[in-house]
């Protein structure tokens, strides 16, 4: 998968289309060259401009308009035989009742491993071509037709995906060409089936003159709302296309059709970002919690959608679930995911290369590694440290987030239905840790050149085709190099990984401790050894010029974990300590001081001037409100044009708004944060959720090599909670170019398999969404609970090298007495309570448990009691907690 560098997706030049990618298919005397380079980025692709734009089904022919020019295909009809039709070995084919009929073996692995096909088709500069088929197959399969370059790189014009039934049907696509070609081919790949089938196609046309065939997203109601669930005692908007430029009314009505709330709409002009003329509407003020509300304005009714918190209890975990099945190395069982079943990936098993002993490219470097494991990047079969930095980071903040923000409440051991479930960890920390052990692996032995430092990424040496399962790759994996990027990016998540590890498995916690003091000391001894833009081959570059914001994330990891002087005055003298990091755009892989500022700001840590860092986040957050507030659609997101994996940013600007809320318990930025997420629920210009299973109407298509129903039937779509990478201006990929040239911002997206640049899946997309989701999980129905009316001091008295003493005093600032107490608190790390006085302590991972022993179970107003007990050090620092909870409450 490719990501624009420091650039931003919208600012880059759109592919060429006569450079426009790769079907990898030979011409009938090569047959089918097996390597298929269709990408899940700018790289060289096959193209889809000219798929139905109804996904999954046929247009019929008539609908297309009747073409004018001369017939392409030679015996198009079958009358005359099969000639000069051609077709790879295993193939049975010829001509039954006119018709061409072809059994296609089983057994084999790839599209391209069965093809049938016709050379020398001219085709016109500029020409708008109308291509048309009757097919039918027996069991149902999905085709794959494509009308492109006999010739290395083999750049498709037309590429679409019939959906072939027993009873048979015609197909018509349109498409125009960019170049002029004496010798273009068209191809059915129908390879990829574990079984025998039969193909029967007749009538095949290829005219010129057609009118070119225009994309319209079907957008459904003009009312758009969050299809998902607006929280009771949370906001509740809408918005409304519409002509008008006066209020008009609105209702809502519940399920049964009764009208419970009615009003005016906000009139709000026209939205630069979909090009509509819109109004708002609000109905915060209804609470009733119920399921089929619908709300009606301008003769139009919206999608259904709840009103409760029931739906993001669920999301929650399956955004989480998202990564059990995306994990390399491991098979992924069916009685934990059903439906998506897969042998291991990348495990050395033929036809597969494995990632257990993988050379670097040709003079990187004269090892190998054993880089098995952690998380497919995206949809295609790469690795990225960049890119699991940011995720794996971001599942070990929402773990973190439960020790110290007052709303936040845990997942247990067995949550997430893992192969680790059971094993009395977190399972948040299991997943995390099959990503984090990856990590580890990818750092240079001691010993060899470059030691400590890390490769950059690991993947396929070319790119491969979809649909293509993990554990049928065939391609050679390969070793990037080394960058301080990558570097800096294990420093700081080893660093993270090492205090929250440190309660379940010293060891483990020890072991990345080690890793991120040496990745540190590597990247600043070779603090620009940066990625090449040029690298792109087989996987995306993911190339950064600027690493100083690795640098800071990676030192305030360090010094939040050790304490050390060194990680501190790096912090301090950083640039972007002071720096306005809170831009619009907001952040990503490529720009992650924001993941530093906000753990600094919200983890307990000993940092000069931490209150200013706090002030910040809370600055950012202001930023983002007003955005909101000023966008129609209600989005804390308005760049002029829209970005690669808008959707995370949207939702990552969402997590500093949340982390505002965690630091002052001041409502609107939580508001904000569910008002954000009714854009990804539905609230936008195209009326669709952006996560799969979540809505009426919801992606499904994302791009991917496995989850891929769209191009094979005996393929999942990706699994519920997945969310689509959304509205992208570069339009980068064949699909968006000929479907969505000249669109408005949100208008950049159609829910199509070939669109990587708009529909694409990433492992980083699906963190901030499970971050959030849990965050508005924590929040219950709405209802924003009263602090306890307790105060707490915790004074540590000693310290020493394996231990400490600490006194608690809790104070009731209540007017009533506390008649039996039970106060909770978290350690930074692996620190252990010890014996204790005028107090019974438990303790389970780092959360403690403070109990009254009967005789000072009564606090009277204003008064206070104290216990205490010696504490057993773990390596790094031993700040005092910042969150306590007293009988549930959080103390002020």
């Amino acid at each position: 998968m490719i990501r624009p560098s420091r650039q931003w997706a919208a600012s880059l030049a759109l592919t060429a289309a006569a450079t426009l990618a790769a079907s990898a298919l030979s011409a009938p005397a090569a047959r089918a060259s097996g390597t298929n380079t269709t990408p899940a980025s700018g790289a060289n692709t096959t193209s889809a401009s000219g798929t139905n734009t109804a996904p999954a089904t046929a247009r019929a022919a008539t609908s297309a308009a009747d073409p004018e020019g001369p017939e392409q295909i030679v015996n198009g009809t079958f009358d005359s035989g099969s000639d000069p039709w051609w077709h790879t070995d295993g193939i049975t084919f010829g001509t039954s009742g006119g018709r061409l009929c072809a059994d296609i073996p089983g057994g084999t692995v790839n599209p391209w491993d069965a093809i049938i096909g016709q050379n020398d088709i001219p085709l016109v500069k500029g020409e708008t071509y109308a291509f048309s088929l009757y097919g039918s197959a027996d069991p149902a399969k999905v085709g794959r037709v494509l009308v492109q370059l006999p010739v290395d790189p083999y750049t498709a014009y037309l590429t679409a995906n019939p959906e072939l039934t027993p009873d048979g049907a015609t197909y018509s696509y349109a498409f125009t060409s960019p170049v002029d070609l004496t010798n273009g081919q068209v191809v059915f790949q129908l390879g990829g089936s574990a079984t025998p089938w039969r193909l029967c196609v007749d009538d095949v046309s290829l005219k010129g003159g057609a009118e070119p065939d225009v994309y319209k997203p079907d957008t459904g109601p003009r009312v758009r709302v969050n299809q998902v669930a607006y929280l009771p005692k949370g906001p509740k908007n809408a918005t409304v296309v519409t002509e008008a430029t006066d209020a008009l009314p609105w209702e809502l009505k519940d399920a049964a059709g009764k009208v419970v709330a009615s009003g005016r709409t906000t009139p709000r002009g026209v939205d630069d970002s979909s090009g509509q003329n819109v109004h708002s509407i609000d109905f915060g003020s209804y609470s009733k919690a119920g399921a089929g509300y619908t709300l009606s304005a301008d003769g139009e009714t919206s999608r259904p959608f709840d009103i409760g918190a029931a739906a993001y209890e669920t999301l929650r975990s399956d955004a989480l679930k998202f990564y059990y099945p995306q994990r390399s190395g491991i098979e992924i069982l069916d009685t934990l995911r059903p439906g998506y079943a897969r042998p291991a990936g990348h495990v050395g098993v033929a036809p597969n290369q494995g990632d257990t002993n993988v050379p670097c490219q040709p003079g990187v470097c004269e090892y190998s590694l054993d880089v098995s494991g952690g998380w497919y990047d995206a949809g295609d079969h790469g690795k990225y440290v960049v890119n699991g930095g940011i995720s794996v980071a971001q599942l070990m903040s929402e773990f973190e987030r439960t020790k110290n923000a007052a709303t936040a409440r845990p997942m247990g051991d067995g949550a997430l239905a893992l192969p680790e479930s059971g094993n009395g960890v977190p399972d948040i920390l299991d997943e995390a840790r099959w990503e984090q052990e990856f990590l580890l692996k990818m750092q240079v032995p001691d010993g060899k050149p470059y030691a400590g430092m890390a490769h950059h990424k690991i993947h396929d040496e070319n790119w491969t085709g979809l649909p293509l399962l993990p554990h049928l790759d065939a391609q050679k994996r390969m070793l990037h190099p080394v960058t301080t990027a990558a570097t800096l990016n294990l420093a700081a998540t080893a660093a993270q990984a090492a205090r929250l590890f440190a309660p379940y498995d010293p060891a483990f916690a020890a072991k990345n401790l080690t890793a991120a003091r040496k990745a540190w000391a590597a990247a600043k001894a070779d603090p620009n050894r940066l990625a090449s833009p040029s690298d792109g081959t087989g996987g995306g570059t993911y190339d950064d010029a600027d690493v100083s914001d690795e640098f800071y994330w990676a030192a305030a990891e360090l010094y939040i974990t050790t304490g050390e002087k060194e990680f501190k005055d790096f912090v301090l003298a950083s640039p972007q300590h002071t720096a306005d990091i809170w831009g619009p755009r907001g952040f990503d892989w490529g720009h992650v001081a924001q993941l530093g500022r906000l753990d600094l700001a919200t983890v307990p840590n000993a940092l000069p001037g931490r209150d200013q860092v706090r002030r910040s986040v809370v600055e950012g957050a202001e930023k983002y409100l007003a955005t909101l507030a000023a966008h129609p659609y209600g989005v804390p997101y308005n760049p002029p044009a829209y970005d690669w994996g808008s959707n995370n940013l949207v939702l990552n600007n969402m997590v500093v708004m949340a982390a505002a809320y965690d630091l002052t318990g001041i409502r609107k930025y939580r508001d904000g944060v569910l008002q954000g997420l009714d854009y990804i629920f539905g609230r936008n210009a195209l009326n669709q959720s952006y996560v799969t299973g979540y809505g009426e109407v919801a992606s499904h298509n994302q791009h991917s090599r496995w989850y891929s129903h769209q191009l094979d039937t005996s393929l999942p779509n990706p699994p519920k909670g997945t969310l689509a990478g959304g509205p992208n201006s570069g339009v980068q990929d064949p699909v968006a170019q000929e479907k969505l040239q000249g669109c408005k911002p949100q208008f950049c997206y159609i829910d199509d398999i070939n669109s990587w640049a708009t529909n694409e899946l990433t492992i980083n997309w699906n963190s901030p969404l499970a971050w959030v989701s849990a965050f508005v999980a924590d929040q219950g129905d709405g209802t924003v609970k009263a602090p306890g009316k307790c105060h707490v001091t915790y004074a540590t008295h000693a310290q020493w090298p394996d231990g400490f003493t600490t006194q608690v005093t809790v104070k009731n600032t209540g007017a009533t007495t506390i008649d039996g107490w039970s106060l909770k608190w978290a350690f930074l790390g692996g620190q252990k309570a010890g014996q204790a006085w005028n107090a019974a302590l438990t303790q389970s991972g780092a959360t403690v448990t403070a109990k009254n022993l009967g005789y000072n179970a009564k606090i009277k107003p204003g008064q206070s009691i104290t216990f205490g007990f010696t504490g057993k050090s773990a390596p790094g620092a031993n700040p005092a907690p910042e969150l306590f909870t007293l009988n549930g409450a959080a103390c002020a």
